[in-house]
């Protein structure tokens, strides 16, 4: 099982990513998506989740109307679109797939990718 995460980099405030996460060694299809995000000194949290067809995501409060997660099961790829970033959105963003409705819990995700780094400069 492999998660790839690319599409980080240094930008500024103000600036938007999207970041791609691409799978494989699993039927993705079948597997809800996550990604969560690492800053600087802290603990490891929820960013935004998609179902595994697609019909429902979920975002933590902190993103909401700049972050979209969005999934391609033909590519086994899940993006996140990243506008408007900040400097607190400075982070190692991870990827992670996984079963369950309780999209923020980590314990509920089995694969995991090696994550990208976002930096963003004021």
């Amino acid at each position: 099982v492999q998660l790839q995460a690319f599409g980080g980099g240094l930008v500024q405030a103000g600036d938007s990513l999207r970041l791609s996460c691409t799978a494989s060694g699993y039927t993705f299809s079948r597997h809800n998506m996550a990604w969560f995000r690492q800053g600087p000194g802290k603990e490891r949290e929820f960013v935004a989740a998609i179902t595994w067809r697609g019909l429902t995501t979920d975002y933590a409060d902190s993103v909401k109307g700049r972050f979209t997660i969005s999934r391609d099961n033909a590519k086994s790829t899940v993006y996140l679109q990243i506008n408007s970033l900040e400097p607190e959105d400075t982070a190692v963003y991870y990827c992670a797939a996984g079963g369950g409705s309780d999209f923020p819990r980590i314990d509920r995700y089995i694969y995991w990718g090696q994550g990208t780094q976002v930096t963003v400069s004021s």
